[in-house]
């Protein structure tokens, strides 16, 4: 009996880089997010290893990938931080999870798609460190709307900006 109607599957391509590119990115990241506060003072309003978590997770599109890569990037920001340990860490690493298994399910190629997903994803890590800080670890941490919309901006803004020039490091079959 012939087939009536074929199963599509939706094949979405998995980003490789060059191992290079997976180190000094993000070590970059960290560097940059250790030194600029120190220079910009109040006005640093963006967290660049959140930036490369999301972008690597939405394109590389493992959820385990995306998650080693957050909690990576987190747990070397709050060493370098004044933070307690693991509070960017577990921030970090649910929003790599989450980037990740939404990359898996949309497309992550549109441009407009990754700017709302940093702003959100960076609204989330924000809320998620008030959380482990405030409610898990008992410190006293004034939650401000302004600042984590602020960075969430600038998040978004920095994204638009690196995003492509990542996109160029992308190994091409």
């Amino acid at each position: 009996m012939p087939l009536l109607a074929t199963e599509q599957r939706h094949t979405t391509e998995v980003r490789r880089y060059p191992m290079l590119a997976y180190a000094l990115v993000p070590l970059a990241a960290l560097v940059l997010q250790a030194w600029l506060p120190r220079v910009l003072g109040p006005y640093a309003w963006f967290d660049l290893p959140l930036v490369v978590t999301v972008y690597f997770a939405l394109d590389r599109r493992s959820p385990i990938q995306g998650t080693l890569m957050g909690a990576g990037m987190g747990l070397f920001e709050d060493a370098l931080s004044h933070h307690a340990i693991g509070v960017n860490g577990v921030a970090k690493t649910m929003v790599g999870f989450l980037a990740a298994s939404i990359g898996v399910r949309i497309d992550v190629e549109n441009h407009t798609i990754r700017l709302v997903m940093n702003f959100l994803l960076s609204l989330l890590s924000s809320a998620l460190v008030v959380f482990v800080s405030r409610i898990l670890l008992g410190l006293d941490l004034e939650w401000r709307w302004f600042t984590a919309l602020f960075t969430a901006i600038g998040n978004s803004l920095i994204a638009v900006i690196l995003f492509p020039l990542l996109d160029r490091l992308q190994i091409r079959d």
